[in-house]
């Protein structure tokens, strides 16, 4: 039943200020309270526990169908509407939605109807919170404003460099570039989180003067809100995303990786070597240009005679085979004319195909590669079809590094792209999550249960197809390392808990310099603390871009025997900590809680936990502190209020709410466990 808004009562007021005053018009959906006003439709309607969905559209009904990471079906939950006053009212448990007679949204606490998050006109004049600038065709350039508040933290927004825990005051472009990852998912200190539900390429601004959403060209608004404290927060997006599956055991120990062992003797030996002294490796990774040609999926039998032996081999030693596998397809590729036939590349509005120039075997110059369309089932399928045929039917491999999942397209010029889902401005950050979703369900149709793709890029509910994000190709210093520690953070409270970076880093590093063994034993010792633990790195002296291509040593003993001996000894360490890993990672599965965790997601209430961008919790009761500078000895950190802290290396005890200062000789990175808790850290 339609009900107009009452603008006679003081609730339901219209300002005269505005350039076309609007009493829009209420009605009760299916459970959903919608408000018509100016040819535009807004729906909220019940989204699981505390959570609604926001969706708004000019010119008609909203879509639905459209791309997006919130599940199909929503989690039933007890929610009502009231139309009164000239207000509309939605509450869904902790949450409550108020829109007034113009259209203008405010979230409250059910409990107290203090404010949340409120929209925000422009100008009093013109336009309002949501604003549509047509394009063309239908799609329109949108604009969701919020109110700023001044004591406000945002936290979240995907994977980024620029090494801010805490995003207020910042704009992040919405788009996927290498180490820059957009998950447009954000959440606040004053107890909300809200997911973009848009793939749309865009940006967010969190400035002083108001928080707004942009998307290029898309053709309605659409964003999820829940409330409630960090933690709960996990559950509820988790929930409407989809939660991660179980993490292999063989995913929690120690990753051996190189850019690039070029054969399959040269792995071997690197395998072979950590088993004779005796080292804990769970899994070694062959890297790129192991194929015959791009887009063949395949072994280069030159390089690699007999994958079935080394398989054998690698089984016996206990260790498990990642390969590298890209999205991009050469026009060498024996593949190629018939996904191009097919229309199983990424299209352009303008110009060839090609979309960048990659070198390829066979040929002195570069040529130009294609993209699968990861966003069409059929590409899906036949890219799995090769992958499934050229590597887990004929040598039962079925792990797989999906590198450059951008994808890593030159120029970016999303505009000009032409997707099987949608224009390129409209899905394009979706890419990610798709090629995850193209091994994940090849591997369940296949029988796998145990599912671990290891991804450059994601987008929100990447987690549900069993990704594991790296933080890309990124520096080989101190203060790239210390821009992890909040880039891993900010993942994680965007959904992704299986997370790493390049232990080392990736561009350079002499293994022979002083400098540099003590970058790669810091980093290493945070990565024993990660929730996957990977080196990686194209180790000095490096070669050009190409088939023959090599960097330097990048094994445990390739640092001397002093960082050697360290290094070692955080392997065993990891070792020790395997089931404790188990443990938090069946945490992440079952509750969507993350690994790696900011101290306020287990301390909301201790004010000082909100910032510290340098520390972070391993599980619920390790706190980690890494030594992020050079020549440093001694190291500060602050041990949150509401638990006692022990110091897992020597036994000492503190009270929390405190900044303590311990030794941190290079042997030792600080650890401290939470409420006695006994874990094998020390040896």
């Amino acid at each position: 039943m339609n009900q107009p808004a009452d603008n006679q009562t003081p609730t339901g007021a219209v300002s005269l200020a505005q350039s076309s005053p609007t009493v829009g018009t209420f009605r009760e959906r299916d459970g959903a309270l919608e408000w018509s006003g100016r040819q535009e439709t807004l729906r909220i309607e019940p989204w699981g526990p505390d959570a609604v969905r926001v969706r708004a559209r000019l010119g008609g009904p909203v879509l639905d169908g459209l791309p997006g990471a919130l599940l199909d079906e929503a989690e039933s939950t007890e929610s009502s509407v009231k139309i009164e006053d000239g207000l509309g009212r939605l509450t869904v448990g902790a949450l409550t939605v108020e829109v007034d007679a113009e259209g203008l949204v405010r979230y409250s606490r059910t409990a107290d109807g203090s404010e949340l998050l409120s929209e925000a006109r422009a100008h009093f004049w013109w336009p309002g919170p949501r604003l549509y600038t047509a394009v063309g065709n239908g799609y329109h350039r949108l604009e969701q404003r919020f109110a700023a508040y001044d004591d406000e933290k945002l936290y979240g927004l995907g994977q980024h460099q620029h090494g801010r825990l805490d995003q207020k005051g910042l704009v992040l472009d919405l788009v996927q570039r290498n180490a820059e990852v957009g998950i447009p998912v954000l959440t606040s200190s004053r107890g909300y989180t809200l997911l973009w539900n848009n793939p749309a390429i865009g940006r967010v601004e969190l400035a002083g003067n108001g928080t707004r959403w942009v998307a290029d060209s898309a053709r309605q608004i659409d964003y999820w809100i829940t409330a409630g404290d960090p933690a709960d927060a996990q559950r509820r997006y988790s929930a409407a995303t989809g939660r991660t599956p179980m993490l292999p055991e063989w995913a929690a120990g120690f990753w051996q990786c190189k850019l690039r062992y070029r054969t399959q003797d040269e792995l071997l030996a690197v395998a072979r070597e950590y088993r004779r002294r005796g080292l804990p490796i769970d899994v070694i990774v062959c890297d790129f240009f192991h194929w015959t040609h791009l887009g063949e999926w395949k072994f280069d039998p030159a390089e690699w005679p007999d994958p079935a032996a080394m398989v054998r081999e690698l089984d016996e030693l206990g260790i498990k085979l990642v390969v590298s596998v890209w999205p991009s397809v050469s026009p060498l590729s024996e593949n190629h004319s018939v996904m191009e036939q097919r229309g199983y590349f990424i299209g352009t509005q303008y110009g060839p195909m090609a979309h960048a120039d990659w070198p390829d075997k066979e040929v002195a110059s570069t040529v130009q590669v294609a993209f699968y369309d990861a966003t069409n089932p059929e590409a899906r399928e036949f890219v799995w079809s090769r992958v499934k045929e050229n590597y887990l039917d004929r040598y039962g491999i079925d792990a797989f590094w999906l590198d450059a999942c951008e994808p890593e397209l030159k120029p970016g010029f999303q505009e000009n792209l032409r997707y099987w889902a949608g224009p390129g401005l409209e899905v394009g950050n979706i890419y990610p999550a798709e090629s995850a979703r193209t091994f994940y369900e090849g591997l369940r149709a296949a029988g796998r249960e145990e599912i671990v793709s290891l991804n450059r890029s994601a987008w929100a509910g990447s987690q549900r197809w069993g990704a594991a994000l790296w933080s890309g190709d990124i520096g080989t210093d101190f203060p790239s390392l210390r821009r992890q520690i909040a880039a891993g953070l900010n993942t994680a409270l965007s959904g992704i808990p299986w997370w790493n970076t390049d232990i080392g880093g990736f561009h350079g590093g002499d293994p022979d310099d002083p400098a540099y063994r003590e970058v790669m034993v810091r980093w290493f010792q945070f990565g024993a603390f990660s929730p996957l633990m990977r080196l990686h790195g194209f180790r000095e002296p490096g070669m050009p871009l190409g088939p023959d291509m090599t960097g330097g040593p990048n094994e445990v003993w390739s640092y001397g025997e002093e960082a050697g001996a360290i290094l070692e000894a955080y392997l065993r360490l990891r070792e020790r900590l395997k089931p404790y890993v188990l443990r938090v990672m069946g945490e992440a599965h079952e509750e969507g809680l993350p690994v790696m965790r900011p101290l306020f997601l287990e301390f909301p209430e201790d004010e000082r936990a909100w910032s510290v961008d340098d520390a972070y919790l391993f599980g619920r009761d390790v706190l980690v502190a890494p030594v992020l500078e050079a020549g440093a000895t001694v190291w500060t950190t602050y041990l949150p209020a509401g638990a006692r802290w022990t110091d897992a290396w020597t036994g000492a005890t503190y009270e929390g709410g405190a900044t303590v200062t311990v030794d941190a000789p290079l042997e030792r990175i600080p650890v401290f466990l939470r409420d006695g808790v006994s874990l094998p850290i020390a040896e």
